[in-house]
């Protein structure tokens, strides 16, 4: 399912896509079709569920249902969040809806990731692969809301919900020039968990506007500062890495956040969507290998074996 953690209050957000011309992206992102299911590519910074008034995917799929044909009305079974790219699933049937948000959950308790996601980080991690741990909730930083790690939460803080422990399984496909290309499957579904965690990496993702201030640098050395101490601001990124990426200063603000949803684990299999022009282009630029599917040859882990 999508995150649904509740938010204490709204955060500020870039301006979305037209209606016109995001319903022309999803039109042609489809990527899987089949009895009562449809898989869609969906692009990043669209919101699976907005605010009233927004444009949002719930808000399209009436208008996409009949523009693609289809008799009954869809369901979103899961999706990324709104800065995320990749893989929503979704259904016009709901038993085969209610069926596969079991199977998900299912998988999770039984140690198992069906959910993978590449992404781009500015730095490399110490360890070729691991996992992070840690506790995560909202916290209100004036009139912003924003996710932060708690590294040892009390047990009643738990017992409240107001911390939820997480955990993401990563691993390093490629590194180069101080960037990387990650595999990471998360275990647990928290809003920005995978922003959080890469920043607990000293790795922010690519394209984080929200996170990457936390993580510090001291002659190349990478630190980590509390959200209290780093204001959300555009990521900073040196002039090299600028030059790499054919990017001003001022282009920056723009440049999208590099984590998709790459691959979703069925019941009947692997579904693969692959990643946007802007993350290709990217890998590319960066001189880092292509994200790897099932359909293309057996991913680093396994999308379902626990460990």
């Amino acid at each position: 399912m999508t995150e649904t953690a509740e938010k204490p209050k709204m955060k500020r957000q870039r301006r979305p896509l037209g209606p016109e011309k995001t319903l022309g992206l999803l039109e042609a992102s489809v990527v899987h079709q089949e009895g009562a299911l449809l898989a869609l590519n969906k692009p990043p910074g669209l919101p699976v569920l907005g605010q009233p008034g927004e444009l949002s995917l719930d808000a399209l799929l009436p208008v996409l249902r009949r523009r693609l044909g289809l008799p009954a009305d869809l369901h979103v079974v899961k999706a990324p969040a709104r800065e995320c790219s990749g893989l929503v699933l979704l259904s016009s049937c709901y038993h085969t809806t209610k069926k596969l948000q079991q199977f998900f959950a299912k998988a999770r308790q039984r140690g198992q990731y069906p959910a993978t996601y590449c992404a781009v980080t500015v730095g490399v991690p110490a360890e070729a692969e691991g996992k992070i741990r840690t506790g995560l909730r909202w916290q209100q930083q004036g009139d912003t809301a924003m996710v932060v790690p708690v590294p040892a939460p009390g047990r009643h803080s738990l017992a409240r919900k107001e911390v939820k422990i997480t955990l993401t399984r990563y691993r390093v496909l490629g590194a180069r020039g101080g960037c990387a290309l990650l595999q990471l499957q998360p275990k647990t579904a928290f809003p920005e968990q995978l922003q959080v965690h890469l920043t607990l990496l000293l790795c922010p993702a690519l394209g984080d506007h929200e996170h990457s201030s936390r993580v510090g640098s001291v002659l190349g050395v990478p630190f980590l500062l509390t959200p209290e101490t780093a204001p959300t601001r555009t990521q900073v990124l040196d002039e090299e890495l600028l030059s790499q990426l054919g990017l001003s200063p001022q282009q920056l603000r723009h440049l999208p956040l590099h984590i998709h949803l790459q691959e979703l684990v069925l019941p009947e299999g692997p579904l693969c969507a692959p990643p946007p022009p802007h993350f290709l282009r990217t890998l590319r630029c960066l001189g880092l290998p292509e994200c790897p599917t099932a359909a293309g040859g057996s991913p680093p882990h396994s999308a379902l074996p626990a460990h």
